[in-house]
């Protein structure tokens, strides 16, 4: 009983090991901008954001979490990323929606916080000095 046992289960432990899904491709990002260039400027109050077109594979969003610090997400959903659908920020600044699936997704962590998505919003690493700010991967 115990060898029929192991041979149902082998075979479907293989099976469940496969591909997980696609992610948002992994493209070089290197942005650097003045903290004090007006572009950048809604950045400087908690809640701020923006919006930075070509990079990343849908272009970059920028946020000040509500505890003062600086986040980095490809704008491109976490949700079918092949299909490059570049989330919009939500009237209320906190959220962002997949306009192709209606996904949301938080901007203080980048996680899904309404289905279909299961994945976060692809993360860059943000620095800053006194006068400027840096993202990357």
């Amino acid at each position: 009983m115990k060898k029929f046992l192991l041979l149902i289960v082998i075979p479907l432990a293989f099976l469940s090991c496969g591909k997980q899904g696609d992610a948002v491709p992994s493209v070089p990002v290197n942005f650097q901008a003045s903290l004090f260039d007006p572009r950048i400027l809604p950045l400087n109050a908690s809640g701020g954001y923006v919006v930075i077109s070509g990079y990343g594979v849908a272009g970059l969003i920028l946020y000040r979490t509500p505890d003062r610090r600086y986040v980095a997400y490809d704008r491109c959903s976490s949700y079918q990323p092949q299909n490059k659908c570049a989330v919009t920020i939500d009237g209320s600044g906190f959220t962002a929606t997949d306009p192709c699936s209606g996904s949301k997704f938080s901007l203080t962590d980048g996680t899904p916080v309404k289905a279909p998505a299961t994945k976060s919003l692809r993360a860059y690493y943000v620095t800053t000095n006194s006068s400027e700010i840096f993202v990357s991967n």
